[in-house]
């Protein structure tokens, strides 16, 4: 339109000419790719305060790479470290990460909508389908009422958590020190992060000094299941109260697979390291570790026992954990517990030859169920290829630390035996990719960086083939 104007009345585009173009780029985003690009750029603008020297207790920046791990780490809630986060950062850089951790778990788009009640401004239908793609709720009605409920409920949470937290920490630190720990370890445990300042005791220690207090485990442990659920959960729980019949599908499923993989993994470390981390424990401490560490593999990232000292089969239940992560619409990462769910009723409905896949007397829709085997297929694909592409660079590694690094970061976990350190920036740039994919979803992270092709008129002629 400049182009014509200034050809047809010879006059140069205006002051604003490039402001109406980045409106009309931003109109003809879809809202997968706003999403996506808005994370991307709260990871650039993470990266670039983390750099500054007043960020680092050198003073001296960790370079570019180390910085863009650490701000996408935070980012997208993972918890995977390039240095000590008390040890590199200074009060600067741990206000940014844990930000950036608040704003990564809640949504930048919740947190927009929720200002916008605030300052009462009109939420138009496009921001209206925004929070619903950002929640991944079913619907669009209500959504502006959910996102006051996930700020408000947040804030409760948190705060709770917070003071209990700070009841241990300022008998361990002091009194200021104690509540400023008790608000940065809330935060990032109700946003399934992972990140720690414990490295004020020991570097890369996490919580293993706290492997048996039971308030640090309660608190810690129910901010991450609480975060994890999501926040479609949260609303109907909280409308329906224990009335159990009244739940969604979705309400019961989630809440089922959680419990189920909860204390299985709990059962399964508990047997796994009774001769190894869990040796010298007494059996309460033992119960507490085989707990936490299956509540934090579930994409939280901190860890009460030695990640690298876990027998090879505790490392297996890790990532399989860690894989699949907590719920859709909540703070934590993973393929999702529904979609470990609906994978298993659907092998159990071929197995029983069952006409569609019922469950709770109700059949789910044939897209939920391709969704579902898409969204594993694609995580595995590109977790498999991160870490052939480390390999390739750093063969002296071991593959299976390498394969827990990569499960780790497509999961958000950031639980890692200790090689995050050790590898280098074309390593450390693929667990950035996953990191992104993990938080943004993986499919969601292809359509946003692909252009969308319109479908064909004619169908091509079908043919079978032999699988299996």
């Amino acid at each position: 339109m400049d182009k014509q104007i200034q050809k047809g009345n010879g006059e140069k585009p205006g002051p604003l000419s490039w402001l109406r173009k980045k409106l009309e780029i931003r109109n003809h985003l879809s809202q997968t790719q706003f999403i996506a690009y808005g994370f991307l750029g709260i990871i650039l603008i993470g990266t670039l305060i983390l750099m500054l020297p007043w960020s680092n207790r050198s003073g001296q920046s960790l370079g570019f790479v180390n910085c863009l791990l650490t701000a996408t780490s935070a980012t997208c809630v993972t918890g995977l470290v390039a240095a000590d986060t008390w040890s590199q950062w200074t009060l600067l850089g741990q206000l940014a990460i844990i930000t950036m951790i608040q704003i990564g778990g809640l949504g930048f788009i919740t947190i927009g909508v929720f200002l916008s009640i605030l300052l009462r401004r009109r939420i138009g239908l496009k921001q209206r389908g925004l929070m619903q793609e950002s929640v991944n709720t079913l619907q669009i009605g209500g959504v502006v009422r959910l996102a006051k409920h996930i700020v408000l409920w947040t804030m409760v949470f948190e705060g709770a958590g917070a003071v209990l937290l700070s009841i241990r920490f300022i008998g361990d630190f002091g009194l200021v020190k104690g509540i400023y720990y008790g608000i940065f370890h809330s935060i990032s445990a109700f946003c399934n992060a992972g990140f720690d300042l414990m490295g004020a005791r020991e570097p890369y220690s996490s919580l293993t000094y706290y492997h048996g207090d039971w308030l640090i485990n309660m608190t810690i442990m129910s901010l991450i299941v609480i975060g994890g659920i999501g926040f479609i959960v949260w609303e109907d729980l909280g409308r329906n109260k224990l009335q159990v019949r009244r739940y969604r599908l979705h309400t019961k499923i989630v809440l089922v697979t959680t419990v189920i993989l909860l204390f299985g993994g709990a059962a399964l470390f508990g047997l796994l390291e009774r001769e190894n981390v869990m040796a010298d424990m007494c059996i309460g401490d033992r119960i507490w570790a085989a707990l936490f560490q299956s509540v934090t593999a579930r994409t939280a990232g901190f860890n009460s026992t030695d990640t690298a000292a876990l027998t090879d089969g505790s490392k297996l239940v890790t990532i399989v954990l860690m894989f699949i992560g907590g719920s859709p619409g909540s703070t934590a990462g993973g393929i999702k517990t529904t979609t470990l769910a609906v994978l298993l009723l659907c092998i159990r409905a071929s197995v029983d030859q069952t006409d569609g896949v019922n469950v709770a007397g109700r059949r789910l829709d044939g897209d939920v169920i391709r969704q579902a085997g898409l969204i594993l297929s694609f995580n595995l694909m590109l977790t498999i290829a991160a870490a052939v592409w480390i390999v390739l660079f750093q063969p002296e590694l071991l593959m299976s630390d390498v394969l827990f690094e990569t499960f780790s970061a497509i999961g958000t976990a950031g639980m890692s035996t200790g090689i995050t350190r050790e590898l280098l920036p074309v390593s450390k740039l693929a667990l950035v990719v996953l990191m992104f994919c993990g938080r943004v979803g993986s499919l969601s992270s292809a359509l946003a960086f692909t252009q969308s092709k319109k479908k064909p008129p004619v169908r091509l002629p079908v043919e079978r083939i032999t699988v299996g």
